[in-house]
This record gives structure tokens, sequence and C-alpha cells, in this order.
């Protein structure tokens, strides 16, 4: 689907044009083009590979999508694609992509499975006009900027739901659900990191150095969006490290809970092994046992039984198996 597709010249807007024309304003001197697509079909993609002339390869990743974070070169065109992270209204992650096709005359971002658009991207752009002039260099600058900052709300909620976990971790019969919660954190961080780390590397090649000429005179801004996915990447490898050691200590807490559940149950049956003891052996009715014809023999039993078992009763508690 076609979102929009505007034309610009010197930093300022001409107009928005049909897809028919784009092939005129990209004949104009400082005019570039920008063509932002949505879950395009396949007959849109052969429209865009016609006008600008894209690569085969590049449109062939557009179109199946679920391509690794990646920037490459293909002769003066360069071909991004981002991974686009969000939660889904049922707090699950989801994964989105983006893929930008940049000329020197022109810019189309094809957006697939995700519902953050790039409409404030547009706006912000269009008001800063003295860096439109930069041309589509400065486009695909703000694209990926926008992409990138989007990351910070979602480690920020992966921090806070860590935070509510460890907040947990001592609390009595939490233990095994807290490692299930912390393993889906982790598959959640992962899920991000592997949105970041790829696109960082990437991200290396638009500054210093050999740089595509297409993105020479955003050099200082490309270098920008490096310093904000390492930011991420730093705080990811920490929130993977911090969940790694949460896991080890409540997979310690399972086994002082079932070492203290092991106490208890040794401690009463040490205290009733004592008590089937007195009475096994004052059960025998042997005739010469003296106690066997004794009137007060079998309070007294009772209260050694009683008496043993509460001291045994006293010391396990007193040592903290009861």
């Amino acid at each position: 689907m076609l979102v929009n597709c505007v034309a610009y010249q010197q930093g300022n807007k001409l107009a928005d044009i049909p897809v028919a024309k784009i092939g005129d304003y990209l004949q104009r001197p400082d005019c570039f083009v920008w063509v932002a697509l949505k879950d395009p079909g396949d007959d849109e993609l052969q429209s865009m590979q016609d006008q600008f002339g894209l690569h085969d390869l590049a449109v062939e990743d557009a179109r199946h999508g679920h391509q690794r974070p990646k920037i490459e070169e293909y002769g003066d065109h360069v071909f991004a694609v981002m991974h686009m992270v969000e939660y889904a209204p049922t707090d699950e992650m989801s994964v989105g992509e983006v893929a930008v096709f940049v000329g020197p005359n022109f810019v189309l971002s094809v957006r697939n499975r995700s519902t953050q658009g790039f409409l404030g991207v547009r706006e912000r752009a269009e008001r800063e006009t003295h860096l439109l002039r930069h041309g589509a260099s400065f486009v695909f600058y703000a694209l990926m900027d926008a992409v990138v900052d989007r990351y910070f709300p979602v480690i920020d909620t992966l921090e806070e739901e860590l935070e509510t976990i460890e907040d947990q971790i001592f609390e009595r019969g939490s233990a095994r659900q807290n490692i299930e919660d912390l393993y889906r954190l982790k598959r959640r961080v992962g899920v991000v990191r592997h949105a970041v780390l790829p696109l960082m590397e990437a991200t290396g090649k638009l500054f210093g150095g050999r740089v595509p000429p297409v993105c020479e005179r955003s050099q200082d801004y490309f270098r920008d969006v490096y310093d904000h996915l390492t930011r991420c990447n730093t705080t990811l490898d920490r929130l993977r490290d911090t969940i790694g050691t949460a896991i080890q200590v409540n997979l310690s807490m399972v086994t002082i809970e079932d070492s203290d559940t092991t106490k208890r149950l040794a401690a009463w049956a040490g205290i009733f092994a004592v008590a089937t003891f007195f009475v096994g052996v004052w059960g025998m009715n042997f005739e010469s046992m003296p106690e066997l014809k004794w009137q007060y023999g079998y309070p007294v039993a009772f209260a050694i039984i009683a008496t043993v078992c509460g001291t045994m009763y006293w010391r396990f508690r007193k040592s903290g198996w009861l």
C-alpha cells in the first residue's frame, strides 16, 4: 500500500506526486523523491523497481522480508534492513521490518508487519529544511534514527520487568515462577539484541573511512546513530548478565527450599522413629517384662515417649529444622 509519495527540492516540499510522475521529478536538479510503502504487493514493488532502477536482489529481500538487519551497497544505491521491535496489545513482543532503498535522488521505505509509521519522521524532516537540503542521505538518517530511538522504550520496559522479578526473588515459594519469567524475559532481550547488534555493526560502514557516496554528507549523523546503538547494546548486555545471575540465584533458592523441606521431613521422621522404638519395645509382651503388670506402666510409658519426642521437637525447632 502506498502511504505517500512526495518530491522535495532544496529542502522544500514541492508536491505529493503520483507514482507515474516519479521519473519526471528525478530528472530535475537538486530534487529527490521520498516514497513510503506499507506491506506492498508484488506489483507495487515491481513498479518502484522500474521507477528507481533497484537491484533485483534488494527487491527480493524487501519482498520476502525476514532478513537480518544489514546495510548493503548496489552501485550508487544503498539498501538497508532494520527491525522494528514493539509490544503488541497482548504484551507479547512483535518484530516488524523496514527496508530502505537510498539513491542519489530518492528514498524508498518499505514497511512490513509493523503498526508504527514514519509520519512523524516526515514532519520533522520537513520542519528542518536546512537539514533536508542534504537530500536522501538525511532522510535515510532520519528513518534510521527513528527506528533506533524506538528501541529505548522497549529496553526500559525490559528493565522494569527485570526489577519486578528481582523484588520477588526472596519471596518463599516464588522461585520456580521467577525462573519461568526470567527465561521469558531473556528471550525478549534476545529479540531486541538481534535487532540492535547487526545494525550497529552495519552502521559502522556509514561514517569514517570509505562510506557509500550517497551517505558522505551525513556521516556525523550516522555516527550519532551508531552511538545510540552502542548504548542499546551495552544495556542489553548488562540485562543478559543480570538475568543470568538472577536465574542462578533462583535456582539456589529452589535448592534451599528443597533442603528445608528435606530437613522437616527428616526431623519428623526422627521423632516418630523414637516413638516407634519405645512402642515396639514395650509391645513385645514377654512374661518377664517388669513393666507389664505394673499399674502405672501405661501412663509412664506414654509420659516417657511424650517427653523424649517433645525434647527432640524442641531441639529441631531450635536448630531451624522445624
